[in-house]
């Protein structure tokens, strides 16, 4: 099928409905049970950038840009970009070590629900088998269709099939490599790795640098394609789509994704960034951050086990697994979910201590999870002195909670008060649940502590539920489940 003969089914597709390539019309979206009841995904960033893994998966951008530390690096490594430029790294990308099915189980063991690999980041090299350009792990590299194995692997094991694009930021992505002699210069067309190296703009300029039709209908059809060949379940975006140019172009990819998703028997979801979609017509996404408050909206947040970089590289910053749980925890009490980033490394393998990290948190979840999986926020998300930064970015810090922190859960009969560091004296003040309490004046039938065969003794005083223990311990969030009438 020709660019022509694909544009013209894009646009049979929207035309068949139900949804049309309008905010009225998308705004009949819905956010699926599924997506409500799983509560935590897996991100993986891996790609042609893990073969250098120097800095981040911004290599490819940042060995361009002279007197970085990535152009250093890479001149006192792999010699002069003339000579040896990102396009030749493809070869040594070879995967020869991984294995879809030992991922699954990793990933199934951490308690995720659903999981989302990086179709194609901002390099514009693609994991998958793609008719739209010969940069893909099919035709290069690996050889093989890295997309279909891990989609194969991963429903296998019930865990639900997404996939992620950063094809829009590419449209300036490699650009500085057009500033010196190198081995990115004109002329260049279209299904190119470096195509087209356009001048890098403000990144949240919503007009600056404006991409060409050439470009939107190239960025269209490779996402249509994933949809078509690939069926996700989730679409995420990252944040240039926020740019004015892509309007009209976002509204007919969901409408695209919306009716071929009813046609094949699912409901579709995109993730963005910003205000790339209206309030409504998909699910906002904050990167590396969260909201202080809850929503009534639902939304997710990304963020990755390292601090410093989505990919792998040998000094990784990373973060603890108690940090991570009291971050799904205070997450889902705010009506969202956590989608956390592994990065493996070139060779396929996923680095052990993103496996220690994720196993620990599938351990608490295995324990807990009642408290987390399908479950809905309450009348207040919780309490406590530590309070979240709201907005992106906001991650480069620990939080440090206390015994007074506790987040809010609710299923059922079931109340769920998740304290975020357990107190060393076994007691518990819940201030929401006291008597009087303007959140709550129903009935407790009975307190049970998770994970824990002691039966704790609690009463509900004019300044709070008091709840006392004896013997419970641990150095991770503890779980109160309480029966209300």
């Amino acid at each position: 099928m020709n660019k022509q003969e694909y544009l013209n089914q894009i646009a049979a597709t929207i035309a068949q409905g139900p949804y049309r390539d309008d905010w009225q019309s998308l705004g009949a979206f819905e956010v699926p049970a599924w997506y409500k009841q799983a509560k935590f995904g897996i991100f993986i960033h891996w790609g042609v950038y893990a073969v250098p893994a120097f800095g981040s998966e911004w290599y490819p951008r940042n060995m361009y840009i002279q007197g970085s530390k990535e152009y250093e690096h890479h001149i006192a490594t792999y010699g002069e970009h003339k000579n040896f430029g990102y396009k030749d790294f493809i070869p040594m990308f070879q995967a020869e070590k991984f294995n879809a099915e030992e991922w699954a189980d990793l990933f199934q063991r951490s308690g995720a629900k659903y999981v989302m690999p990086v179709a194609e980041h901002h390099d514009g090299f693609q994991m998958y088998k793609s008719a739209i350009s010969r940069f893909n792990a099919y035709e290069m590299g690996p050889r093989r269709d890295l997309l279909n194995e891990m989609k194969t692997a991963f429903e296998q094991k019930d865990l639900t099939f997404c996939v992620s694009s950063h094809r829009a930021e590419h449209w300036f992505f490699l650009s500085h490599g057009k500033e010196f002699e190198s081995d990115i210069h004109e002329p260049l067309a279209c299904g190119d790795l470096y195509w087209p190296s356009m001048p890098e703009p403000d990144h949240h300029n919503l007009y600056e640098s404006p991409p060409t039709d050439e470009y939107m209908e190239d960025w269209l059809i490779r996402c249509c394609e994933l949809i078509d060949n690939y069926e996700p379940k989730v679409l995420y975006f990252d944040w240039w789509i926020q740019h004015a140019s892509f309007k009209p172009y976002l509204k007919k990819l969901a409408a695209y994704y919306y009716n071929k998703s009813a046609e094949l028997g699912f409901e579709g979801i995109i993730n963005y960034k910003h205000d790339a979609y209206m309030l409504g017509s998909a699910v906002p996404d904050v990167e590396r951050g969260q909201f202080a408050e809850l929503k009534p909206y639902y939304w997710q947040t990304d963020t990755a086990v390292a601090r410093n970089s989505w990919s792998y590289t040998p000094n990784n910053d990373y973060k603890s697994p108690l940090e991570l749980i009291q971050d799904l925890v205070d997450i889902v009490s705010k009506n969202g979910n956590l989608l956390l980033n592994v990065g493996p490394k070139a060779d396929g393998t996923i680095p052990q201590e993103d496996q220690d990290i994720l196993l620990a948190i599938g351990g608490w979840l295995e324990t807990n999870g009642e408290a987390i999986y399908d479950t809905s926020y309450w009348r207040t998300y919780g309490e406590g002195p530590t309070k979240a930064v709201e907005g992106q970015f906001t991650d480069g810090k620990s939080k440090i909670f206390t015994p007074q922190d506790i987040r809010f859960t609710v299923k059922g009969s079931s109340l769920y008060a998740t304290v975020l560091v357990y107190p060393e004296d076994g007691e518990v003040k819940i201030t929401s649940l006291k008597e009087k309490s303007h959140d709550f004046q129903g009935i407790i039938q009975q307190i049970e502590v998770l994970g824990f065969e002691e039966q704790p003794v609690w009463e509900r005083t004019a300044e709070a539920l008091v709840v006392k223990t004896n013997d419970v311990r641990s150095s991770y969030p503890v779980v109160l489940k309480i029966t209300v009438d």
